[in-house]
C-alpha cells in the first residue's frame, strides 16, 4: 500500500527560520533532535510523541515547544494520520530578538519553554501565521510583523534557565561523555574512548549516558552529526562532502540515518533549504 505521508520544508533566507508543513500516517520518525527551537502546531489528527521521558498527544489547535536537544519521535496512533506545521526558530535569532524586547535580560542563562505542550488559542494563531507569511514568501515587513506576533505570544511559555557547568541534575560522567563526543564528533570513537576519558568501564558509561541524555552514546553522536549535517546542506555544502566531513562511511551512509530522522533525504533537505544549484 503507498503512503500517504509528505513533507514541505522551506528556509527564510533573512531569518533562517525554517519552515515544515507535513503529514503522517503510522510510524513517523525515529528519535532525533535539532539544533534550533521548534514551535509547531497540530492542524489535524493526533500527533503522537516522546519527550523528556513523557508520552505526548497533540491535537488540532495545541502547540508543540521543543528546546534544542530535546530528543523525540513521532507517531499517529489513530487512523487518517495527523498534520502539522512548525517553525525551526535558530537560538540565535530568537535569543537576540526576545533581549531586544526586554530592558533587562540574565546574563549565563539560555531560554528554555516551560512545557512541551501548550493549549493557547492566541500562540497557535500566532505560529500558524508565521508560518503561512514566511512559507509564502510574503514581502519583509509582513514576514517580519508576523514574526513579532509570534515572539509576543510567546514570551508567556518562555523562562530563562541559568546555565549551570557541570549540570548538578545529571551525573558528571554523562555530561564528559557528552563533551567529548562533541569535540571528536567526526571521529570514530569507540566506548573505550569514552570509558577512558570518564573513568569508568564502558557498562556503566552506557547506563549513565542513556539515564541523563534518554539515548545511548553512539545514537547521540549519530544525532551529533546529523544536525550539523543539516546545517551544511542548507548552506548548499554537497552530501557526498557533508559525508567525508562528518565522519560517515559514505554518502549512502549519511542519507540511511539522515532519512530515518527526519523522513527526506540529504538532497532533497539540500535543494529545498538552499538557494545554490546542484
Amino acid at each position: 500500500m503507498p503512503t500517504r505521508n509528505w513533507i514541505d520544508l522551506k528556509q527564510d533566507a533573512l531569518s533562517g527560520i525554517e519552515t515544515m508543513r507535513a503529514h503522517f500516517e503510522g510510524h513517523a520518525y525515529d528519535p532525533h533532535w535539532h539544533d534550533s527551537y521548534l514551535v509547531g502546531v497540530t492542524e489535524q489528527g493526533v500527533q503522537q510523541f516522546n519527550c523528556r521521558r513523557q508520552k505526548h498527544r497533540s491535537t488540532p489547535g495545541k502547540v508543540f515547544l521543543l528546546e534544542p536537544g530535546d530528543i523525540h519521535d513521532g507517531e499517529a496512533p489513530e487512523t487518517g494520520g495527523f498534520t502539522y506545521c512548525t517553525l525551526y526558530l535558530d537560538s540565535h535569532w530568537l535569543e537576540r530578538e526576545l533581549r531586544s524586547l526586554f530592558e533587562q535580560t540574565p546574563d549565563n542563562a539560555q531560554l528554555s519553554f516551560a512545557a512541551t505542550l501548550a493549549d493557547d488559542a492566541r500562540l497557535a494563531m500566532a505560529t500558524a501565521n508565521a508560518f503561512r507569511t514566511l512559507h509564502g514568501e510574503e514581502i519583509r515587513i509582513v514576514r517580519q510583523t508576523a514574526l513579532d506576533g509570534l515572539l509576543s505570544s510567546l514570551t508567556s511559555h518562555l523562562h530563562w534557565r541559568t546555565l549551570i557547568t557541570p549540570d548538578p541534575r545529571l551525573p558528571l560522567v554523562a555530561q564528559r561523555a557528552r563533551d567529548y563526543l562533541h569535540s571528536h564528533m567526526t571521529q570514530d570513537i569507540g566506548l573505550d574512548d569514552l570509558a577512558r576519558e570518564t573513568g569508568v568501564d564502558r557498562f556503566r558509561l552506557t547506563r549513565a549516558f542513556k539515564a541523563a541524555f534518554g539515548v545511548a552514546p553512539h545514537a547521540y553522536l549519530i544525532q551529533l552529526r546529523l544536525a550539523k549535517a543539516r546545517r551544511l546542506l542548507a548552506q548548499g555544502e554537497l552530501p557526498v562532502s557533508v559525508a567525508a566531513a562528518l565522519g560517515f562511511a559514505d554518502q549512502s551512509h549519511l542519507g540511511r540515518w539522515f532519512q530515518r530522522a527526519y523522513r527526506m533525504t540529504p538532497a532533497d533537505y539540500r535543494r529545498r533549504c538552499s538557494n545554490l544549484p546542484d
